[in-house]
């Protein structure tokens, strides 16, 4: 029997964002797998993903940007290299004041992650430490928290909510 061609569907315009990668997938009236290639664009967050179809409103995607601008300030990520920019930017003994005012806000980020985080509350606050905060995708985030499946979604659109709400978010 004759093997199916390779469907090659682009999810977005931009040709610099997007790489091909294969996926398996099952055929239903025989037991033999069809190779074909899906488009993935890799700087795509699953907030913006959820967003883009239409599972979250503007509200609930500036609320969870807004926490995830505070992790990223707050430099709680991953550290891959040595950070140069505390280096002193002037030649006399006591260098620039700049270090300490970074530290500092790294602290009140901080500070702000972990209020809106407990504002969320203990449950809903995982899903979105995971999923705003790691960028793990939300099947993963389910089956790492032992829920059922497609609960994920419903469980952050709350967790969105309560984040817009805490942050005052008009709407």
């Amino acid at each position: 029997m004759p093997r199916k061609a390779t469907l090659r569907k682009p999810l977005h315009s931009d040709p610099r964002n997007l790489v091909e990668r294969p996926v398996l997938q099952d055929a239903a009236s025989q037991n033999r797998r069809a190779a074909r290639s899906v488009t993935v664009n890799l700087s795509e967050s699953p907030l913006s993903w959820l967003h883009s179809r239409g599972h979250l409103s503007d509200r609930q995607l500036l609320a969870g940007e807004k926490l995830r601008e505070d992790f990223e300030a707050a430099a709680m990520g991953a550290q891959i290299t040595m950070r140069w920019d505390g280096a002193p930017l002037s030649k006399q003994k006591r260098g620039s004041h700049e270090p300490v005012a970074q530290s500092e806000r790294m602290m009140l980020a901080k500070e702000r992650l972990d209020e809106a985080l407990q504002s969320l509350g203990h449950d809903l606050s995982d899903i979105a430490w995971r999923v705003i905060c790691g960028n793990e995708a939300i099947s993963g985030a389910e089956r790492s928290l032992g829920w059922p499946q497609r609960s994920g979604k419903l469980v952050l659109r709350i967790a969105l909510d309560r984040l817009a709400a805490h942050y005052r978010l008009p709407g």
